[in-house]
């Protein structure tokens, strides 16, 4: 495909997830990367890293690094990685008022020079972030979404896969709700091979297991005591970019503004979506029990917590 035919693809931070996501797009050919970072060279060190593995990696998209806003024009998908990351004892709730400096500037970065982009916003506190970027851009809420579900959902397959000595693939499951301490686990839809978990392990050891789940962000930050995981959020973006790309309509757990679903209303929150080439097509409701819609309800309340906690200005 020439480079007048393939997507733009514009990482806006160059850290561990923006190097990890440009790595990913260009094995996968998803299209050609502009890497953006404000830091001096950073972007343009790995992307010129990443171009002298293309030979060797068999792609043919276009790398490039830049610290300069202008150099995304025209993208068709823009994941936001830019802000700090967590350090050992902070919540993601901690990076609020630091983060949402740096949100604003990227979102009218990107709303001067792709305004028709589909944007993932994987930034933490995620759910505040998401709001803060769809504000600023001004853009259809179906083309603004944030990276959470998929991720805590992978968490939690892996874990189960682990207790079950089984591959995680055939492990289904929904984590939904605000990306932090309480996010749901929706352990009514998880299930091995299309049975339902509960045949599987005892109630007491799920809880156990969801527990960990809520706080898998933190063990990767205490064993890793310089940063927050990267592998997995980078995938997780790369999953969503793939299916509006793609229009693969897949149907995944992101963050996305609630119209009355879920008894919800005006507030970005995790819930499964139908991705494909329109944006969010549609967000599904599943029947919840009530214990799992009563969590729903609290993590919502948390979440408007912390959105009416950004910066007014």
């Amino acid at each position: 495909m020439s480079s007048s035919q393939r997507k733009k693809i514009a990482l806006i931070g160059a850290g561990n997830i923006g190097g990890t996501l440009a790595y990913l797009t260009a094995i996968k050919e998803l299209g050609d990367i502009v890497l953006f970072d404000v830091a001096d060279g950073l972007a343009k060190g790995k992307a010129l890293d990443l171009s002298h593995a293309a030979p060797v990696l068999g792609c043919s998209v276009s790398i490039s690094g830049t610290d300069d806003y202008k150099d995304i024009s025209g993208a068709d998908v823009c994941i936001i990685t830019a802000g700090l990351a967590r350090k050992p004892g902070m919540s993601r709730d901690d990076l609020l008022a630091t983060n949402a400096k740096i949100m604003t500037a990227v979102s009218e970065g990107i709303k001067q020079y792709a305004p028709k982009s589909f944007v993932i916003v994987v930034s933490n506190p995620l759910d505040a972030m998401v709001t803060l970027c769809q504000k600023v851009t001004g853009f259809s809420p179906n083309h603004v979404v944030g990276m959470a579900g998929v991720l805590d959902s992978a968490r939690y397959r892996s874990f189960l896969a682990t207790e079950l000595k089984l591959s995680p693939t055939m492990i289904d499951a929904f984590v939904l709700g605000g990306h932090g301490d309480d996010m749901v686990p929706i352990r009514s839809h998880t299930t091995v091979g299309g049975i339902p978990i509960t045949d599987f392990i005892a109630s007491t050891r799920l809880d156990e297991i969801e527990e960990r789940v809520r706080k898998a962000g933190g063990e990767v930050v205490a064993l890793l005591k310089t940063g927050s995981a990267f592998y997995s959020p980078a995938t997780a973006a790369i999953e969503m970019a793939e299916s509006y790309l793609k229009d693969q309509k897949k149907l995944l757990p992101c963050a996305a503004m609630l119209s009355g679903q879920y008894g919800i209303e005006g507030i970005y929150l995790g819930v499964p979506v139908v991705i494909g080439s329109k944006g969010v097509e549609q967000i599904i409701e599943i029947a919840l029990t009530s214990a799992e819609s009563e969590a729903l309800n609290v993590s919502a309340s948390h979440v408007k917590e912390l959105v009416n906690s950004l910066p007014k200005n």
